[in-house]
């Protein structure tokens, strides 16, 4: 298989580089979710395919990709997707920056004909609605719990936090924004945490609640915008606040604006998203 692309060399010159690849190419798509600006939210990379590659090959195109989560996704018959998730080193059980980012693929490039999308994945059946530029993800709330709490993951931040409890992940109640804002992270310790990740959070200046995600012992370190994350936040901040539409900010160097809801067992969490990349990618 041939391989061609160019390189622009001034206002009217062009380079076409072409050489020849044995592998198969697949389309890759980066998309920048819970942002309507190219470089802010969290990156994703969505790959479209036939059917599921071994999930060895899927793990390692996350690795080279070294985004924080690359989405596979396949069309069922009946026009329903297969999505499974990978971070550099391991398979997510659920992900929400990637799920709405492969829903903004699948809405816009990809020509989706209505305006719902159904999603089968390792956390059951997840939805995502068009409503105008905004993608409205429906998720399974995870509301945090009391817990024991390691001395590491107490030694593991400059600022001592008002109340632990837990979830998938360990879930870390601060003061106020201004907190959230200073805390330092010092993986020394945080990567003795059994834990898939930390969750930091406090009520907000401008918005409902905010928050930040840690990502121990892994290439990620502190995740940009995180959807699954929020699917402990909100239920906990609304009970918290005694409402249940919420606004939120994750407050990463990037950041990322979400708008959400709890329904109960369930919570909606809406962001939009915009194109920063599309390939092709050879294995």
């Amino acid at each position: 298989m041939a391989l061609s692309f160019f390189v622009k060399a001034g206002s009217n010159k062009e380079i076409l580089l072409h050489f020849k690849t044995k592998n198969m190419g697949y389309p890759i798509y980066t998309v920048d979710a819970f942002t309507e600006k190219v470089f802010g939210g969290n990156p994703a990379a969505c790959c479209p395919l036939k059917e599921f590659l071994p999930i060895e090959t899927m793990q390692q195109l996350a690795n080279e990709n070294n985004l924080s989560e690359t989405a596979f996704f396949v069309k069922r018959a009946d026009g329903t997707y297969d999505l499974r998730w990978f971070t550099p080193e391991v398979e997510m059980d659920l992900a929400g920056h990637p799920t709405l980012a492969t829903a903004f693929v699948i809405f816009t490039i990809l020509g989706h004909e209505t305006d719902t999308i159904h999603f089968h994945t390792r956390s059951g059946l997840l939805t995502v609605v068009q409503k105008g530029e905004w993608l409205e993800m429906n998720f399974p709330a995870r509301m945090p719990v009391s817990c024991e709490v390691p001395d590491e993951l107490i030694k593991g931040f400059n600022i001592t936090p008002q109340a632990v409890l837990k979830s998938r992940d360990y879930f870390l109640v601060y003061r106020n924004q201004e907190e959230i804002e200073k805390l330092v992270p010092d993986y020394t310790h945080l990567n003795k945490v059994d834990t898939l990740g930390i969750i930091v959070t406090a009520k907000g200046d401008r918005s409902d609640f905010v928050s930040r995600f840690f990502v121990p012992n892994s290439a990620i370190g502190e995740d940009p915008v995180t959807g699954s994350a929020h699917a402990t936040l909100i239920p906990y901040w609304a009970s918290q606040l005694g409402k249940n539409q919420l606004q939120a900010i994750q407050l990463s160097k990037r950041k990322g604006h979400l708008s959400c809801e709890y329904l109960g067992e369930r919570v909606t969490i809406a962001g939009k998203a915009v194109l920063y990349m599309k390939g092709e990618y050879f294995v």
